[in-house]
């Protein structure tokens, strides 16, 4: 097997981190059992791990035990010492602990990043440390807890093979990939709005090659300072090619040439204040210049309107409900659409969500809808 535990996305993987660390309290001497998260390259495993932290006010150690090289790297570096130097012969030696340990009590979260990648023997020494907590040189200070990650052990990356022994000193899950999990991250830490929207029109886009969440990130990152990318469609075919696969590449300058770029964000629609103009520009959206129906553009759309309303973060504007239901109440927008997005907006408990979709109009349009 080269994952074990049960697939999950990021939301599912922080529901669980919060049950495997609820007793966590600031005396409290128990130890959780160490959690190994599988998944492939780019998917932002450790990027999560650090962001629950931070969210959490949690201290965080991080360790590569893949640049490790000797032992001591883990356990210390010998030291020599007299402990009276009036009697010959008394000299011990005693281990001066590396400078990644964490000295201050918690909570923190010591991160042990791609621990599949360290030589074996490090492995080995690693294994005292996931079962006790210390080493024979040094303890976790209390109320620490440990995190790794790993790749597949399937062929395809150069990893170490951990055996049984190891194994069973961890909780495994895996993480994989889930576009409803990134958009809601993605919104959250202001990624640019024209790669959140590529994203959800194309989810297909991420390979989990050349193409990953985490070079998607760097592509986007480089088009904040270009405005207009249908004027720049050189640059922009040089940087997606240095960090994205083919496919993606041409799916993106696709993207651009159809003018996907310049859909309208939840906010445009949701803060709109002149509602005759943003509902044209919704027409020109589901109306492409050669008169076809674009339902890729309108889906997007939707989208992006639910992740915006269902991130935990949401504050109701003054112009949300009544945008939104005329939003809903426009022709161009397919029943079907319409539909999804009442459904998912009616799964959570947020009482200005629920305000709106209680609303007299909503509830008839979507009588008649079904």
């Amino acid at each position: 097997m080269s994952t074990y535990g049960q697939i999950l996305n990021t939301k599912q993987l922080i529901a669980f981190l919060d049950h495997i660390f609820r007793d966590n309290k600031d005396n409290n001497p128990k130890r959780n059992t160490p959690v190994l998260i599988w998944g492939k390259h780019g998917l932002g495993k450790t990027e999560s791990i650090m962001d629950y932290a931070r969210k959490k006010n949690w201290k965080i150690a991080y360790c590569a035990p893949a640049q490790f090289e000797e032992m001591g790297d883990l356990h210390g570096m010998p030291i020599v010492r007299d402990p009276n130097p009036k009697v010959h012969g008394d000299e011990v030696t005693i281990y001066s602990p590396p400078a990644w340990i964490p000295k201050e009590p918690g909570p923190g979260l010591l991160i042990l990043d791609d621990i599949n990648r360290a030589d074996d023997r490090i492995l080995r020494g690693v294994m005292q440390l996931l079962q006790n907590f210390e080493l024979m040189s040094w303890t976790l200070p209390p109320n620490w807890h440990i995190i790794a990650t790993a790749n597949p052990d399937d062929g395809n990356y150069s990893v170490t093979t951990m055996d049984e022994a190891m194994l069973t000193r961890m909780l495994h899950v895996t993480l994989e990939f889930d576009v409803k999990s990134w958009l809601d991250w993605a919104i959250e830490n202001d990624i640019d709005r024209r790669g959140v929207n590529f994203v959800a029109t194309y989810p297909e886009s991420i390979t989990g090659n050349r193409t990953t969440p985490r070079s998607l990130v760097q592509f986007f990152e480089h088009l904040k300072g270009i405005e207009n990318l249908n004027e720049n469609i050189e640059m922009v075919n040089i940087l997606a090619s240095s960090t994205l696969d083919a496919t993606t590449v041409s799916s993106f300058i696709a993207y651009i040439n159809n003018d996907l770029d310049v859909l309208l964000s939840p906010e445009d629609i949701l803060d709109s204040k002149d509602w005759d103009n943003t509902s044209k520009q919704v027409q020109k959206i589901a109306i492409d210049k050669d008169g076809a129906f674009r339902l890729d553009r309108l889906s997007t759309v939707i989208m992006r309107i639910s992740q915006f309303l269902l991130h935990n973060n949401y504050q109701g504007g003054a112009k949300h409900k009544e945008n939104l239901i005329a939003f809903m109440h426009l022709d161009c927008i397919p029943s079907d659409l319409k539909m999804s997005l009442y459904l998912d907006l009616s799964k959570i408990g947020n009482p200005q969500i629920k305000e709106i979709i209680k609303d007299p109009k909503l509830a008839k349009l979507m009588l008649n809808s079904m």
